[in-house]
């Protein structure tokens, strides 16, 4: 395998996590005590070539057992549109954390169709929020 996605702290570039962050739309002036202090409050994932050189981030926040939601969800450049995102997707919903919450849930202004390939649906006529529903709920 060319890549591989690891949970280890250690492993994580902070430094290049948070420039790449805050050059995104939703994190634009972000300090790097507010990126440090996202990290230290969820699990974190880091998608990595196998040099060893970090490809991409991401992080949940969950309860593990109701709720969790997914954020800061980046593939940084130049190794964008080579199919990356789908790949640490796939493997951060296989997560034993991520097995039991009945609602995973997500905000994107721009990567709507990534998101739906994994069972992602729009949350009412919201353009940003998307989620998994686990339970249906009868006579709502």
């Amino acid at each position: 395998m060319d890549y591989y996605v690891s949970r280890d702290r250690n492993k994580l570039d902070v430094e290049r996590i948070h420039k790449e962050i805050t050059a995104t739309y939703w994190a634009a002036g972000r300090s790097m005590e507010e990126t440090l202090r996202t990290m230290e409050n969820c699990i974190c994932f880091g998608l990595y070539d196998k040099r060893d050189q970090q490809l991409g981030y991401a992080r949940v926040l969950t309860d593990q057992v109701t709720f969790a939601y997914l954020m800061d969800v980046i593939i940084f450049p130049p190794h964008r549109g080579k199919g990356l995102g789908k790949f640490l997707m796939g493997q951060i919903l296989e997560q034993p954390e991520l097995q039991k919450p009945t609602t995973l849930a997500l905000k994107t202004k721009d990567a709507h169709g990534l998101y739906e390939r994994f069972g992602f649906k729009r949350v009412g006529d919201s353009h940003l929020w998307m989620s998994i529903d686990k339970i249906k709920f009868k006579d709502l």
